[in-house]
């Protein structure tokens, strides 16, 4: 089963895709639109890639507070999960994200990679790293059922 992992920001998504077997997650591109509230054409492309790639379930990061409260920008993910739910008809899980776009960040610069030439691929790393954290939990807790959960 393939499944994709998404970091959403307010002006790009970060896409990465597992492999096949469900085992490891690669990057795949950085959907970028100029004004944060248009999501038409982010979701056309995610569409795309969902095609493409033959996934059929996505992980979504979800950035919860520090404190594990849920603030304007988990909001405006749930609006997404709900939007992907809708036109892909996909199961659509919450991933907690707290910091990996600051590990994503970490990963670039110990890579010895420009920080003008970090945020290129800041953002699929994440999503990478979102993806990676999702499918290590499912290895290490078994068999789990579509939407993840125990059986």
């Amino acid at each position: 089963m393939r499944i994709m992992g998404l970091d959403y920001g307010s002006k790009t998504v970060g896409v990465a895709v597992c492999d096949p077997l469900g085992i490891t997650a690669q990057t795949v591109e950085t959907i970028v639109r100029k004004d944060e509230n248009k999501l038409r054409k982010t979701l056309a492309r995610i569409e795309e890639l969902i095609g493409a790639y033959e996934i059929e379930r996505i992980v979504l990061g979800y950035p919860k507070n520090m404190n594990n409260t849920v603030g304007e920008r988990a909001q405006k993910t749930e609006e997404l999960k709900a939007a992907l739910e809708r036109r892909t008809g996909l199961p659509v899980i919450l991933w907690d994200e707290r910091l990996t776009t600051v590990a994503a960040d970490r990963v670039l610069m110990e890579s010895g990679v420009r920080r003008e030439h970090r945020k290129e691929s800041v953002d699929q790393i994440a999503a990478a790293m979102i993806l990676q954290g999702y499918l290590d939990n499912l290895s290490f807790q078994g068999e789990r059922d579509e939407t993840g959960e125990r059986e």
